[in-house]
């Protein structure tokens, strides 16, 4: 039997706050890379803002759930649209951190800055952007 590790994880708790996760009875956890790296960038004392795909439609590269992280800086890890839209969501990330203000951004073929981010592909996604401390 492998022994579970009792080191703990970080998770995206309903408040916006980043909170401990432990390992499940079944040895596994839900631990996302995102949200990890979200935590450690937290634990520099850096300010982090997560991007959500909260809706799709047609032909989206990123379903719903999928998510990204920014720090302060530009760093960013994960995807909420396969690169199409990354830069307006960065760019978003960084008021929201600054203002502490969330933020719903919607991209689809019929939007003309959807063509100027580079989201061609016919779909529509939305967006939550939200600071996290």
């Amino acid at each position: 039997m492998i022994a579970q590790s009792r080191k703990t994880l970080r998770a995206r708790g309903r408040s916006g706050q980043l909170g401990a996760m432990t390992p499940s009875a079944a040895g596994h956890t839900s631990a996302d890379p995102v949200l990890e790296q979200a935590a450690n960038w937290l634990g520099e004392g850096r300010r982090v803002a997560l991007a959500t795909v909260t809706r799709t439609w047609g032909s989206a590269p990123r379903r719903a759930g999928s998510h990204m992280a920014v720090a302060e800086g530009g760093d960013f890890t994960g995807s909420v649209s396969g690169g199409c839209v990354e830069s307006a969501v960065i760019h978003a990330a960084m008021e929201v951190m600054e203002s502490g203000d969330p933020q719903r951004l919607k991209f689809g073929v019929t939007n003309e800055m959807a063509w100027e981010v580079g989201l061609a592909c016919g779909g529509e996604v939305e967006i939550y952007v939200e600071a996290v401390r």
